[in-house]
């Protein structure tokens, strides 16, 4: 099954469940979808042709919103399936944003410095008719980061003759981004699991990190700091285990040092940060990661998805039968998104907070936005993907009512 069926049968499903598949008609393809061929200059001075594309999913509730991706394997499908993901994602995180996505056929490793910032022009030229701060706004995604973000917005605000930072979020903070951003994926994941441990009443909380990248080093630092006890954390080279807990300022020292996690406990296989016996495991490096091969092995009593798409459907129904609780990624990894809305709001009215108001304002945000998944949960009796799906088509249907 392509990415671009999974994402519709998710959709379908959920339409379904709420007695409105009638609208799956209406959301099952993006509203604009645009495919466009652009010239580079080379550093060799010759010019070379590439391949970029644009989905932009739904602006029923507000403006598109979704990463820029680089990379060989861009392809229209995904694109579109990304798209309509960002829909829902925008949705359930309850920001006034539709779903968009975009990408150019590309091997980034291949360029230098300087290809990539014509690549990163030249694209945004080719896009420049249909996105703009009311409109669709870009962001990093695979291979793209803040300097790629800051290349595009000023080669936005030079074609329009004006400047328009808020064309563009993820970008620097020296250059109209947002404070906070860096922290937001893995630290919107902890607020979550801090009303978990709350509302259940969990005392002393554990936790399994898969991964110690960008979103998870954050949520490891905010997971020690709101007193959860961390007994493993993997990367690419393996994974460090202690059951006494591992401390972040060790795992940071180790990281920098050795160039690997393990030493900072006892080094076990990678794989084998996901079978711990803990309250949360926190899948936040790669997709397909539990399995059906491997869902029985998880111990963990909650499943909080950084990572996108780290498990399959048929581990889902596993996990279900086994009474693991799922916070999925499109509600779990939002806070990345959601300060990009921030950074945009900071962009268009000319007034920049602190990073100590972002995470507030973020904390309230994706806590707000967990309590409306608990209640639909709850009420449709569903398992965690399916109720997020189904939060995000109810308000999609009624934005659909009312406008139309």
């Amino acid at each position: 099954m392509s990415e671009l069926e999974d994402a519709r049968n998710n959709l379908r499903e959920a339409l379904k469940a709420i007695n409105q598949e009638k609208y799956f008609e209406y959301l099952k393809d993006p509203e604009r979808f645009v495919e466009v061929n652009f010239p580079v200059e080379m550093d060799n001075g010759e010019k070379k042709m590439f391949k970029g594309f644009r989905s932009q999913h739904s602006t029923i509730r507000g403006p598109g919103k979704g990463g820029i991706r680089f990379s060989p394997h861009v392809n229209e499908d995904e694109v579109k399936a990304l798209s309509l993901w960002m829909t829902l994602k925008c949705t359930i995180a309850d920001i006034p944003y539709g779903g968009a996505k975009g990408g150019v056929i590309v091997n980034p490793e291949e360029l230098s410095e300087a290809e990539e910032e014509r690549l990163s022009r030249r694209y945004v030229d080719a896009v420049a008719e249909i996105i703009g701060e009311n409109r669709d706004i870009p962001a990093p995604d695979m291979n793209t980061n803040s300097q790629h973000m800051a290349w595009m917005m000023d080669e936005y605000s030079t074609d329009e003759r004006e400047h328009i930072p808020g064309v563009i979020t993820g970008k620097p903070v020296e250059v109209f981004g947002s404070k906070g951003r860096d922290k937001s994926t893995g630290y919107g994941a902890v607020y979550i699991i801090e009303k978990i441990i709350e509302r259940e009443n969990i005392e002393n909380p554990t936790a399994a990190v898969q991964g110690f990248g960008n979103a998870a080093e954050p949520a490891v630092q905010k997971l020690e700091e709101i007193g959860v006890k961390i007994v493993s954390v993997s990367d690419s080279k393996g994974a460090a285990y202690d059951e006494n807990g591992l401390e972040y300022q060790n795992m940071v020292e180790c990281e920098r040092k050795h160039g690997e996690v393990c030493k900072a406990g006892t080094k076990i296989e990678s794989e084998e940060v996901l079978y711990q016996d803990v309250d949360f495991l926190i899948p936040a490096a790669i997709e397909g990661v539990i399995t059906e091969e491997n869902a029985d092995k998880i111990k963990a009593d909650y499943v909080v998805e950084i990572a996108n798409g780290p498990t399959t459907r048929k581990a889902d129904q596993i996990l279900e039968n086994n009474g693991v609780g799922v916070v999925p990624d499109v509600l779990a990894n939002s806070g990345g998104v959601t300060v990009s809305y921030y950074e945009w709001v900071q962009n268009k009215s000319g007034e920049y907070w602190d990073e100590e108001k972002v995470l507030h304002k973020l904390k309230e945000n994706i806590q707000g936005a967990y309590e409306q998944f608990r209640e639909v949960k709850e009420k449709r009796n569903s398992y965690g993907r399916k109720a997020a799906y189904i939060m995000a088509a109810e308000k999609l249907v009624n934005a659909m009512k009312y406008r139309n």
